[in-house]
C-alpha cells in the first residue's frame, strides 16, 4: 500500500486531483476504450472535483471518454431528488465537464427488485471491462463507500441498513435532522472495490486519525473495512497530516521519505 501525506486539505485535494489526471491521459482513453471510475460522494472529494473542473475547462484532460459509476444509493431516492448521491455527484462535479451521460452509472434508489438492480450493476462493471480506479473515502469508523464495520471482507454490491453512526454523520446533509435520513441504502461491496485495477482512498481531517491509524498500522480486519486496502496490489491512501496524527512517528517519516516520485 502507498501512503501519500500532504501538508493540508488543499495539498491533498490537488493531488488526487493531479493523479486522476495522469491516469486518464496515460490510459488514452477512446470511445472502444474508455477510462472507468469509481466516484464517491461526501465531502472530502470536492476539493478534488473542483480542481478537475478546472482542468477540464483549462483542457488538460478530457473526460468524453471516461466511464463512472457511484459508489451507492440511498434506497427511495431517485435521480431527481437532492438528497440523493446521483444529484449530489452531478452537482457537484459532473455538470461540470464534458461527460456523456450514457458514461454514467449509479444505482436505482427507486427499485423495488434490490437483488437485481444490485446483480445488474456488477454485470455492467463487468461490461465496462472493470473499474480502472476506485476512488472512496472513509469514515470516522473506516467504512469505505457503505460498507462499514463488520461488513464482509467479501461482499458485492447490496441493500444495506446503515448503522447509528453513520445515520449521524450523514444528517449533515439533512438539517441535522437524523430522522431524515433513508435508513437503508444500496452500496457497491468491499470484493467489488478491490476487483479494481488502482483503488485510491482520501482521509482529511483529526476526525479520520483513528480510521488512518487502523488502516495503515493495524491488522487487515472486517472492523475496520478499510483496512482491506492493505491487500490491494495497487492501493494508495492519501492523507492530510491532521488525518495522520495517530500515526506512529516512524510510519509517517518512512512514507514521506520513500514519496519520490511525482506519481
Amino acid at each position: 500500500m502507498r501512503v501519500i501525506i500532504k501538508p493540508d486539505y488543499d495539498s491533498l485535494s490537488q493531488w488526487a486531483a493531479d493523479y486522476v489526471v495522469y491516469r486518464i491521459n496515460k490510459h488514452h482513453p477512446t470511445q472502444k476504450k474508455p477510462f472507468v471510475m469509481g466516484l464517491p460522494s461526501g465531502s472530502t472529494p470536492l476539493g478534488m472535483f473542483e480542481i478537475l473542473a478546472r482542468y477540464y475547462k483549462e483542457r488538460k484532460v478530457s473526460f468524453e471518454n471516461v466511464v463512472f459509476f457511484g459508489m451507492g444509493e440511498y434506497v427511495g431516492m431517485g435521480a431527481g431528488d437532492e438528497h440523493g448521491f446521483q444529484y449530489y455527484l452531478w452537482d457537484k462535479f459532473l455538470k461540470y465537464v464534458n461527460i456523456k451521460k450514457e458514461h454514467v452509472h449509479f444505482l436505482d434508489g427507486l427499485t423495488k427488485n434490490f437483488a437485481k438492480e444490485c446483480a445488474n450493476y456488477e454485470k455492467a462493471i463487468a461490461e465496462a471491462g472493470g473499474v480502472d480506479l476506485f476512488i472512496g473515502g472513509v469514515g470516522e469508523d473506516g467504512h469505505i463507500a457503505f460498507n462499514e464495520p463488520y461488513s464482509s471482507l467479501n461482499s458485492r454490491t447490496r441493500a444495506k441498513l446503515l448503522t447509528p453512526s453513520t445515520l449521524r454523520a450523514n444528517s449533515r446533509f439533512f438539517d441535522y435532522d437524523v430522522s431524515k435520513v433513508p435508513p437503508m441504502v444500496l452500496t457497491i461491496g468491499i470484493a467489488t472495490m478491490m476487483d479494481a485495477a488502482e483503488v485510491m482512498i482520501l482521509a482529511s481531517g483529526k476526525v479520520k486519525a483513528t480510521a488512518v491509524k487502523n488502516a495503515i498500522e493495524g491488522g487487515i480486519t472486517h472492523v475496520w473495512p478499510v483496512s482491506v486496502l492493505q491487500q490491494h496490489q495497487h492501493g494508495i491512501f492519501a492523507c492530510d497530516e491532521a488525518a495522520t496524527v495517530q500515526l506512529d512517528a516512524k510510519t509517517v517519516s518512512y512514507f514521506k521519505e520513500i514519496d519520490l516520485a511525482k506519481f
